[in-house]
């Protein structure tokens, strides 16, 4: 009978597929996600805006969330009509959601509520359409001209805003951006809303 050699162990066989990470490593990586990209698009692309107050109903109503472009003013200037969140120029750690009235260098005329621009000294005033209008306040009168940077802003709800007629007008930096989209309530869902 034959002397029988000892069997060696059998190797353990290698694995073919990675170990599942730890939870804490998983959330690192989200955590760098969020700062190299929501951050940035969230500092300087699109910044959610919930209205609060009545000055510019009925086109915007408190409650109703809203996404803010702070991209496009990078590359164009703010228009009239627009419907602009800036800063409130009197704490500048507050925000107002306006329309734009007056552009730089013009002259804006209000009398008995009725508004009017003067795009130079000798242009006749121009009556600004503004259909958004259901509560005007017709014992304003004033005549404001704008400097090469400054923006003349007003509410839609005349008889409750709080806006250039009181505030004085706002500086290009001080507007963050351009309503983008209504997202709340679902029924009102809307691209550019309040737009012309």
């Amino acid at each position: 009978m034959e002397p029988q050699t000892p069997l060696s162990p059998i190797p353990a066989e290698k694995e073919t597929f990675p170990r599942k990470q730890s939870s804490w490593m998983e959330l690192l990586k989200f955590a760098f996600f969020v700062l190299i990209i929501v951050t940035p698009i969230r500092m300087f692309v699109a910044q959610p805006f919930v209205v609060s107050g009545a000055s510019m109903e009925p086109t915007f109503f408190t409650g109703q969330y809203l996404i803010i472009d702070e991209l496009s003013y990078h590359f164009s200037s703010p228009q009239r009509d627009d419907v602009i969140v800036l800063e409130d120029p009197r704490t500048k750690d507050r925000y107002l959601i306006k329309r734009v009235i007056g552009l730089p260098g013009e002259t804006v005329e209000i009398s008995g509520g009725n508004v009017c621009v003067h795009t130079d000294v000798k242009a006749p005033c121009v009556p600004v359409p503004e259909p958004y209008i259901e509560y005007p306040k017709t014992d304003d009168t004033l005549m404001r001209t704008l400097g090469p940077d400054e923006y003349f802003f007003m509410g839609d709800n005349r008889a409750a805003s709080l806006d250039s007629r009181y505030l004085g007008p706002a500086t290009r930096d001080e507007i963050i951006g351009r309503v983008f989209l209504r997202l709340l309530p679902p029924q009102k869902l809307a691209l550019f809303p309040g737009s012309l």
